[in-house]
Order: C-alpha cells, then sequence, then structure tokens
C-alpha cells in the first residue's frame, strides 16, 4: 500500500506559449477555473485548458491587437476587446462569430458580461462605459463621467449594479435602472486597476496604484476599511466564494485579508511573477500570469491557507492570541436579492450617435465573415464544447482538484525507505549521531512532516529549533560518494533563502517607520505605531529601546505597553518573556510607591474628580500589574513580590481601611 507523502501548498501547473508575438491580456473563466482565454499582438484570441498543453480554438477578426477579454457566466460566449475600440463576440460551442460591436473611439480596456442577460459592458480609453445587447447588436446605453481611461468593469451579483474603475483615482457605482450615477468613491490616490464586488453583501473591493485595497459600504457609502500593506500596485483581487476573506494576487505572492477590522490573514508565497487572473475552485486557487509570449498557470491548495475562521497573521505576525474576527454575514449588511430570471436591460435606451443607432451594414457582416474561429484540436473542442452528455461538459463543473506534487524528501525519510543502506551512509557533520542501525519507516501522513518544538523557545541556542542540518543537504546517491558537492550544497542551503529576505525586509520597514515617529515627535506616538503594526517583534525591539532608559516610562506609556507585555508573557520565544518581564518590573519600581500612596491617603471633604479618576485607574492598572508579577515570579521559580498589604492595595480591595473614597459627595 502506497504511504502518503507531504504535497506542497503552492506549485506551478503548466506553461505554454500562447501567441506568436507577446500575450497582451488573458482570463480565467470564474465557474470551471479550467478554462483559459489569452489574447495577443498577433490579433489572436486562444482558447486553452490551463492543464493541457495544445490550443484548443483560435478565433480571429481583428486588425489590432486584443486589450480585454471577458468570459460569461455558463464560459459559452467571449468577448474580445482591440486596440482600435472594436469589439467582437464569439459562441464557443457554436465556434462561430456572433456579434462585431463599433462604438468606442480608442482602446478597449475592461469588460463584463452581465450575469443574467445578454448584456456586455466596455470600458474605453475614451472614457465612455457602454451597455451592448448582443442579441440586438446596438449600444443601449452610455454613460459619461470618468474622465481617464477606464480600467475594469463589474456587474453586481444581482444584476442591479455596474462599478467602474478609471485611472481618474475614482470608483463610480451605476444604476443600470434608472441609468444614472449612484455614487462616487475619491478616496484613492492612484489609478483604480480593479474592482470586485462581494459574492453576498453589499460590499465592494477596489485596488489601486497607490498600493491600497479599499473596501466600501454600499448602504451607506463610505469607507469600512484600506489595507495598505501592498508594495507595488494592486492589480489582481478575489474574494472567496462564501465570502469570507479577499485574496489579492502580489508579486510572486498571494496575500489573503479581511476588512472589518482590517488584516492579513495569511501570506502565501508562489513565483508567479505579476499575476494576471484569479479564479477558485475546489478549494484551490488558480492564478495566471504572463511574460512577452508564455503564460504560465498556478495553483494554491486553499485547505492550507489561513483565511478568516483561524487566528490571521502577517508577514512576520508572532503567534499570539487575537480577538476572533468579527463574522462576516448579513448580521452587518444588506444581502443582494439574486433575481430567478434575467434581469431586465436599462429602462432609458439613449442612442448618442449615428454609429450606434446604425442597423446592422454590409461593413459589419463583412467583418463577420473575416472572424473565423480556428479550431486546433478537434478532440479537445469536441470533449469540452460539443459534448455527447452535457453533464460530462470538459471543463467539467464538478471538475477534481488538480493533485499536489509532493515536497521535497527530508533526507531522514530516504534512508528510512533504505534501511540495508543506513549504516555504511554516515554524513561527516559536527556533533551528529550515527544512524540507528534499525530504522523505522516514516508513518504515512497526508499533511507536511512536523518536528515536535518545546513550548518555550530558549533565547540563546547554537541551532535553529525544529531544524536538522542534514535537512539542507543533499542525499547521498550512492556509497562510494562521500564528499559533498559545493554547489549542490548551496542550492539546497539558499531555497529557503528569498522566504527569510521577504521577512527581514518587512520587519525593517516597520522599524523604520516607528524610528521615523520617534524621531518626529515622542515615545509614546512611536510606542502607538508600533502597536498599530501588530506585530511583536516590533514591540520587543521598540521596548528592548526603552528598557534601557527608566526615566522614558510614564503612565500613558504604561497604559499603552501593558497589554503587549501580556501578550509577550505569553509567548513561547523566551527572549519575549524576558523582555516582558524587564518592562514589568520598571513599571513596578518607577509607579508602585505612587499608587500605594494615593490608595493610602485620607479620604478628603466632598468629591475629588481627578482623585477619584486616578483610584480608577489605579485599581484597573494596579491589578494587572499584580497579575503580571505573580506570572513572572512563577516563571523564574523564585518569589520577590510586595507586601501582602500592597498587593491588596493593588487589587483595590473594597474591605481594606484604605478604601477609596465614595463618589457620593459628603454634607
Amino acid at each position: 500500500m502506497a504511504e502518503a507523502v507531504a504535497t506542497k501548498t503552492a506549485w506551478k501547473l503548466h506553461e505554454i506559449t500562447a501567441h506568436s508575438s507577446n500575450v497582451s491580456s488573458l482570463v480565467l473563466g470564474k465557474t470551471s477555473g479550467r478554462l483559459l482565454a489569452t489574447g495577443g499582438d498577433d490579433c489572436r484570441v486562444n482558447i486553452w485548458s490551463v492543464n493541457k498543453p495544445n490550443c484548443i480554438m483560435s478565433l480571429t477578426g481583428h486588425t489590432s491587437p486584443i486589450e480585454s477579454l471577458q468570459v460569461n457566466t455558463n464560459e459559452k460566449l467571449i468577448v474580445a476587446g482591440s486596440q482600435s475600440g472594436s469589439i467582437r463576440v464569439w459562441d464557443l460551442e457554436a465556434a462561430k462569430i456572433l456579434r462585431s460591436l463599433l462604438g468606442h473611439k480608442a482602446n478597449i480596456c475592461s469588460l463584463d458580461f452581465h450575469p443574467y442577460g445578454s448584456i456586455v459592458a466596455s470600458g474605453s480609453l475614451d472614457t465612455n462605459i457602454k451597455l451592448w445587447d448582443v442579441r440586438k447588436k446596438s449600444c443601449v446605453f452610455r454613460y459619461k463621467g470618468h474622465t481617464e481611461a477606464v480600467r475594469c468593469l463589474r456587474f453586481s451579483p444581482d444584476g442591479k449594479w455596474l462599478a467602474s474603475a478609471a485611472d481618474d483615482h475614482t470608483v463610480k457605482l451605476w444604476d443600470l435602472v434608472a441609468g444614472k450615477l449612484v455614487f462616487e468613491f475619491t478616496e484613492h490616490t492612484g489609478p483604480v486597476n480593479v474592482v470586485e464586488f462581494h459574492p453576498n453583501e453589499y460590499l465592494l473591493a477596489s485596488g489601486s496604484s497607490d498600493r491600497t485595497v479599499r473596501f466600501w459600504d454600499l448602504e451607506k457609502f463610505q469607507v469600512v476599511s484600506c489595507i495598505e500593506e501592498e508594495a507595488t500596485p494592486v492589480r489582481c483581487v478575489l474574494f472567496n466564494p462564501d465570502g469570507c476573506c479577499l485574496y489579492s494576487g502580489f508579486q510572486d505572492s498571494l496575500r489573503v485579508y479581511g476588512w472589518e477590522p482590517e488584516r492579513c490573514f495569511d501570506v502565501v508565497l508562489v513565483n508567479w511573477g505579476k499575476v494576471a487572473d484569479l479564479s477558485v475552485r475546489n478549494n484551490q486557487l488558480i492564478g495566471v500570469s504572463f511574460a512577452q509570449s508564455t503564460v504560465s498557470s498556478f495553483v494554491v491548495d486553499l485547505s492550507r491557507v489561513t483565511k478568516s475562521d483561524s487566528i490571521p497573521h502577517g508577514l512576520i505576525r508572532d503567534d499570539e492570541p487575537l480577538v476572533p474576527p468579527t463574522p462576516m454575514g448579513s448580521s452587518l449588511r444588506r444581502i443582494y436579492d439574486r433575481p430567478s430570471t434575467s434581469c431586465s436591460k436599462p429602462q432609458r435606451v439613449k442612442h448618442n450617435s449615428e454609429s450606434e443607432r446604425r442597423s446592422p451594414s454590409s461593413e459589419d457582416d463583412r467583418d463577420e465573415k473575416e472572424s473565423k474561429a480556428e479550431i486546433q484540436n478537434p478532440e479537445d473542442y469536441n470533449e469540452i464544447f460539443q459534448p455527447k452528455n452535457a453533464i460530462c461538459r470538459t471543463p467539467p463543473r464538478n471538475s477534481e482538484p488538480f493533485p499536489a506534487p509532493p515536497e521535497d524528501e527530508p533526507i531522514a525519510a530516504k534512508e528510512a525507505v533504505k534501511p540495508s543502506q543506513a549504516p555504511d551512509v554516515q554524513m561527516l557533520l559536527p556533533k551528529q549521531e550515527l544512524p540507528d542501525p534499525v530504522q523505522r519507516p516514516p508513518t504515512a501522513s497526508s499533511t507536511p512532516l512536523t518536528r515536535a518544538e518545546p513550548l518555550v523557545i530558549p533565547a540563546a541556542r547554537n541551532e535553529p529549533i525544529g531544524l536538522k542540518a542534514s535537512d539542507f543537504l543533499p542525499a547521498v546517491k550512492n556509497q562510494s560518494q562521500t564528499e559533498l558537492v559545493d554547489e549542490e550544497a548551496i542550492s539546497q542551503i539558499r531555497k529557503g533563502h528569498e522566504t527569510m529576505c521577504v521577512v527581514l525586509t518587512s520587519r525593517h520597514k516597520n522599524l523604520d517607520t516607528v524610528q521615523a515617529v520617534w524621531s518626529s515627535s515622542d515615545v509614546k506616538n512611536s510606542v502607538d505605531s508600533a502597536v498599530a503594526i501588530n506585530d511583536l517583534s516590533v514591540v520587543v525591539d521598540l521596548l528592548n529601546i526603552v528598557n534601557q532608559k527608566p526615566s522614558l516610562w510614564k503612565l500613558d506609556l504604561c497604559t499603552i505597553v501593558l497589554p503587549q507585555i501580556e501578550k509577550l508573557l505569553q509567548s513561547k520565544y523566551e527572549s519575549y518573556v524576558q523582555t516582558g518581564c524587564t518592562s514589568l518590573k520598571l513599571i513596578l519600581q518607577r509607579f508602585l510607591p505612587l499608587i500605594t500612596d494615593i490608595l493610602a491617603a485620607p479620604p478628603s471633604v466632598g468629591v475629588d474628580i481627578t482623585r477619584e479618576e486616578r483610584i480608577c485607574c489605579g485599581r484597573a492598572r494596579g491589578g494587572e500589574l499584580v497579575g503580571r508579577s505573580h506570572q513572572w515570579s512563577g516563571m523564574c521559580n523564585r518569589r520577590k513580590c510586595t507586601p501582602e498589604w500592597v498587593l491588596r492595595g493593588l487589587r483595590g480591595n473594597a474591605t481594606s481601611s484604605h478604601a477609596p473614597a465614595s463618589l457620593h459627595p459628603r454634607t
């Protein structure tokens, strides 16, 4: 019986040479996640299956490079816009041109199909947005309002709204029934490249060249949150089908975001370069990217990605306990009402030019005759678009997930498979024990192999926790080969180099931010900024500096730092615990006399409001300090606590003879 092996979280699925010239646009079918359409400078639209090397169909007719592509919901129609402003719609099942739509005066930058009707929306470099009825071959409405190129269009899930993003830094929301602008969002400071509706709620996400992702409430028409972690312009976003999180395609990585509050749940390193489109199917995310004439497809296993139902973390977040995220759903905002029938077209039909009013002419007919659908692979075409049984359509509606390749085997596992060779193969490594002559095969598992780590990771150690040097060295191929080749050893060691560089770069950026705040303001604001980053490693670095000068500790600073000290004391890293204990010790040394004096002071006549506020603050903070001091003393296996009467005073014991004055005035 074959043993289960550890598999990769993200991997490269396929790479193809899609066109004879540069690829200019591509799109994934969102229903199946298997259909891929590419447009090139050769004026062709090629149809592919993402995991197959051969082109299924090639669509011709355009006379200028393809600028934008879109596939409808059932993946039967595809629309392509070119640099000349012409739009063509093909029927993939019939393998023929369906419509040629003329009217734009410049490049077609964006396209989208209405979810329920035969309506296509197009956005152009001429700043216009047009709605086309594919059945009637005419423009039924035109929206004006943008002042620069319209880069992205999306219909709402209920088909009643159209969202547009443009280079003029705005996102506009249009009412299709009333035929007018509903609202304009202007908070972006750079060109907006992409917009995406939440699948269920009245929520819209937008990504911009200003390196932010913004979430908009479509009931109150205001910003819900803004994520500014992106290091490059945002060009590709996609909500999870259940709406729990947002995926953002990043340079060589995938980021998973939540919005209430804004946070980064996970970062997955994917070597896909500049990803152009995303699709989710079978709990797998498929991403496609292109460079020159090459198109590459990648897969991310979402079952191993942290989403909103788990503890969120960022690039270098410590595993600290956090408050569970606010549940997303109908309790927060309205849900779309999806009609059972196709949505009606806009009530107002306005023809703006003679070219839009004209009926199909001989010139249009000639264009359609010149447009062809060349079937490159009849076998794949018949299997995909003309199945004998509709249930067997491929790309299938209920397709199987792509099999994940195995992770690189650890050397220990390889040696275990060959126990007879184990005694003869000895790696010359420092402080390495001889292998056990009786080796047991590794336990079968469908998850990555993990090693048991200690509950507390020591601050001073000579080797990484949970790692073995032998894992980073290539396996000996035969018994006679006892020396390692330098190139092989270096290649193995550098495998995790890029990941570590990303982590250290992010941490350095965060520390630069804190340092800039400290230089321009004071220590309190710098601590505020460090806490806002939500990264314990930055907080630890800052506290180590503050602890060098005890005079920096103020009461308002303690209010900010105490919750962070609590997290440090619960960390698995000994260095974090030590820093938290040192900070707590300095706070006690500096403010314990003040707190006890305030609590022991005799009551005054009347009501001293400021005193009562200090007493309330002293009770709260004193209780936290005592709790932390007990925890600290327990960890150090010795008790250095204050006298019992001081502890009672810090707890704010109401039964003590030194209980604080009542808030009721004395007569």
